[in-house]
C-alpha cells in the first residue's frame, strides 16, 4: 500500500513539473520578438545555468518587504547589431524588513542581469545592472528581467528595449546566398 501511494505521489509530482514546463513554452510561443510593446518572454536557458535547474528561483521565506525602482523600463534607442547595451536600474528598499533578492533572470541568454547578493536594509538603495547583447539581433527588441525577492508579489519585472539595426554587410551576404 505504501508503494502504491509513493508511486502515485511521484507520478503527480512529475506531471506537475512537465505541465509547468509546457505552460512556459506556450507563453513563450505566444509572444514574438517582433512585438514592440511589452516584453518578450523566451523559454531559452541561459548558457551559464544548467538545463536541469528549476525555471523559477525559490522565494525567500520570512517577512516580506517592498522594493521601488526609479524606473522599471529602459529604452536604449537604436544600436547596430553586435553592440552590448548596459543599464543600471536603481531601486530602494521601501519596506520595513531587509530586502533579499534570490534571483534575477533575463528572458533570454542575450539579457544578463547582475544583482546585489547581500541583504538591502530598509531605506537603502541598490543597483541591478542589465547587459543586453544585440549580436545576431535585428529590428525592435524588448527583453524582460524577472527579479525574485522577499516582496509581495515575489516577482518584479524590468524591461530593456530598443531597436537593433542589422549589419549591412551581413544583410548583403545573406541576399546573395
Amino acid at each position: 500500500m505504501k508503494r502504491l501511494i509513493f508511486g502515485f505521489a511521484t507520478s503527480i509530482a512529475l506531471l506537475t513539473m512537465v505541465a509547468c514546463g509546457s505552460d512556459q513554452a506556450e507563453s513563450a510561443a505566444e509572444t514574438s520578438p517582433e512585438q514592440t510593446a511589452g516584453s518578450v518572454v523566451s523559454n531559452e536557458t541561459s548558457p551559464v545555468q544548467p538545463a536541469a535547474q528549476p525555471a523559477e528561483a525559490e522565494v525567500p521565506s520570512g517577512p516580506t518587504t517592498q522594493m521601488t525602482f526609479q524606473t522599471d523600463e529602459y529604452d536604449f534607442g537604436k544600436v547596430k547589431s553586435g553592440v552590448s547595451v548596459t543599464h543600471e536600474y536603481q531601486f530602494t528598499n521601501t519596506g520595513q524588513e531587509d530586502l533579499i533578492i534570490a534571483n534575477a533572470k533575463g528572458s533570454c541568454g542575450c539579457t544578463v542581469p547582475q544583482w546585489p547578493k547581500e541583504p538591502i536594509a530598509p531605506g537603502k538603495t541598490g543597483i541591478i545592472k542589465v547587459v543586453f547583447d544585440s549580436k545576431g539581433k535585428s529590428g525592435p527588441q524588448s527583453k524582460r528581467v524577472t527579479i525574485t525577492a522577499n516582496t509581495n508579489p515575489p516577482q518584479t519585472f524590468l524591461t530593456i528595449k530598443g531597436e537593433v539595426e542589422a549589419d549591412p554587410a551581413k544583410v548583403n551576404v545573406e541576399q546573395v546566398q
